[in-house]
């Protein structure tokens, strides 16, 4: 019993002591679980040494995560990025698959595993990959969508390389023959299973109303199908995965992906951990120079060999080293394709813990990849930035600064109702397009003092400073008021604190861009809760009131944290007691 606590507490500790911190320092929650896992391993604090067992055990998050990439492989989403995914993944895989395995052939492997070297880190990490995207912002960028569109591909072609590699070995030779009709039946009992099974079961199961129980049944579906798949010595992950596919479609999808997530997570988490306590500490301290050069040399030769395919995408040039430096790093999967070589004799075993090593330590590098490759492919690809257009004056009251979702739709009631309008905005795309329906609109940064003076802010009255970001809009703000004291604005704040350093600048008409929406989204959905239309505004009405009051309270001690979370405080409660005398004088107005 000592030994049976001991184990998850070791595991727990290290998780969330390590994986907070990694992903504090950009570093990414896999790289804490490798990290841990090195530390409490046979080859750090030797904490836990039953390495072999645990990996086992752990394979099923590997298994649960195919199981929901399956689940979003919706056919409406594939069909809609199938140029992306089906040609730009399979032309990315197979070209740096077959690169990296004629490099591994001519480092002395055999051509069987160089091609399981070879593909496996031709895939890069889903994980690490989104990550860096998010916090660069640049999902929605075409570099961002293409390799989205490559993860998504990868992701499938994991399941091919995962059932593959077993036949290669060694260990797969010596032992008895592949049974291909059987392997073929349980193939076909999944899919049958999957396709008409799988929705009754759920749909009775959902109508018992017991959570519990319809969480242990979607475990039992993918354990399930992971134990047919062993017996017929094919990979687990391959059946999880095409379940996935078929319930993609199912009005249970959600449901599953919220039950499975948590235990996707842990065990995925457990698995990487794993991973950290077999990678050899040892070839690191030894040879630090060797597994570095290694590293060097796989990113550089994967980066430039994505740049290659980035010509072939809808990458601007400026964005193609830097999808390539997203890229460059090996993937979680490659470690499951390496745990299975080893167990099938495919690669030997020094070379599966030095290849181990480098897909680890190309994790830890990808932040400077991709800083290397913003920086690579601003220098050989970027435009010379575009001077300010001269502004022409024509005598406009009322300059708007940003033509966001919040500038566009003041400037056209603007000119809708008859005034001359100068726009400034710096996204010259944005302005291109919006010159094409007339509007005066011109490229600049509007916090420079020149192009306001050019803009004749000193002869406007009234500036709507509707920049979205916080900072720029408040430069803008001192710039203004320190020029031109007499031009009145009218600010867009994002949040309280934007709203709060505005109206500390003497800013006295400020917005909050979504604060009247959500009061009209709010007394709608107490009328279709069943208030009173009358009685719904009224609480609109009252609530507008009292938050503008409490902000007005606030104001002076909006630094002071402790003053202000005592007057929010009883703010809050005076607004509780408010709607309770509402409701004993007018009635709940419950239909």
């Amino acid at each position: 019993m000592h030994e049976l606590l001991l184990t998850p507490i070791v595991f727990l500790i290290a998780a969330v002591t390590l994986v907070p911190l990694a992903q504090r320092l950009g570093l990414g929650s896999v790289l804490g679980y490798l990290i841990g896992g090195c530390i409490i391993g046979p080859w750090g604090l030797a904490m836990v040494k039953n390495v072999e067992l645990i990996s086992h055990i752990a394979e099923i998050g590997v298994v649960l995560m195919l199981f929901l990439i399956g689940l979003e492989l919706q056919p409406k989403k594939l069909l809609a990025m199938r140029k992306l995914v089906l040609g730009g993944g399979a032309f990315q895989v197979a070209l740096c698959g077959m690169a990296l395995a004629t490099a591994a052939w001519l480092m002395d492997l055999r051509w069987g595993a160089a091609l399981v070297a070879g593909f496996a880190l031709a895939l890069s990490s889903t994980a690490i990959v989104v990550q860096n995207m998010q916090e660069r912002h640049l999902d929605h960028t075409p570099a961002g969508r293409a390799a989205f569109a490559i993860l998504l591909f990868q992701d499938m072609a994991a399941i091919p390389l995962l059932v593959i590699t077993p036949l290669l070995g060694t260990a797969a030779a010596s032992g008895p023959g592949f049974n291909w009709p059987l392997a073929a039946a349980v193939i076909a009992a999944v899919l049958v299973i999957g396709r008409y099974a799988l929705p009754l079961a759920l749909r009775l199961i959902a109508k018992t109303g017991l959570r519990e129980i319809f969480t242990a049944f979607a475990l039992l579906l993918v354990l399930g199908i992971a134990q047919l798949m062993i017996l017929a010595d094919l990979s687990m992950g391959l059946g999880a995965f095409l379940a996935g596919v078929l319930l993609a479609g199912s009005e249970y999808r959600r449901a599953l992906e919220a039950d499975l997530e948590p235990f996707k997570g842990l065990l995925l988490g457990l698995f990487f951990t794993s991973v950290g306590m077999s990678v050899n500490i040892g070839l690191l301290s030894d040879g630090p120079l060797t597994i570095l050069g290694l590293t060097l040399a796989y990113m550089l030769l994967k980066m430039g060999l994505l740049a290659l395919i980035a010509r072939a995408l809808p990458i601007p040039a400026v964005q193609r080293w830097q999808f390539a430096g997203l890229l460059a790093q090996g993937s979680e999967f490659a470690f499951v394709v390496f745990a299975v070589a080893r167990d099938a004799q495919v690669l030997p075993p020094a070379i599966n813990e030095t290849l181990v090593v480098v897909v680890a330590v190309s994790m830890a590098l990808t932040p400077l990849a991709v800083m290397a490759g913003n920086w690579l492919g601003t220098r050989l690809h970027a435009k010379p930035a575009k001077a300010p257009d001269v502004i022409e004056p024509d005598g406009a009251r009322v300059i708007v600064a940003g033509m966001g979702r919040v500038g566009q739709i003041t400037a056209r009631m603007l000119i809708a109702s008859g005034f001359k309008v100068t726009v400034l905005d710096n996204d010259p795309d944005l302005i291109e397009l919006v010159r094409k329906f007339g509007m005066r609109v011109f490229y600049g940064d509007a916090t420079r003092l020149d192009l306001l003076r050019a803009a004749q802010a000193d002869k406007a009255h009234l500036l709507v400073n509707a920049i979205d970001d916080m900072d720029a809009s408040l430069k803008l703000t001192d710039v203004v008021r320190e020029n031109f004291p007499d031009l009145k604005i009218i600010a867009r704040a994002r949040n309280l604190t934007h709203l709060y350093e505005l109206r500390t600048r003497g800013v006295e008409q400020v917005e909050r861009e979504t604060f009247e929406s959500a009061l009209l989204i709010g007394q709608q959905a107490l009328e279709r809760m069943g208030i009173e239309p009358a009685l719904a505004e009224r609480a609109r009405v009252k609530f507008r009131a009292h938050n503008l009051s409490t902000l007005d309270t606030i104001f002076p001690h909006y630094r002071d944290e402790k003053t202000r979370i005592s007057i929010e405080q009883a703010a809050r409660d005076e607004l509780a007691r408010s709607f309770e005398q509402d409701r004993i004088r007018l009635g709940d107005g419950k239909q």
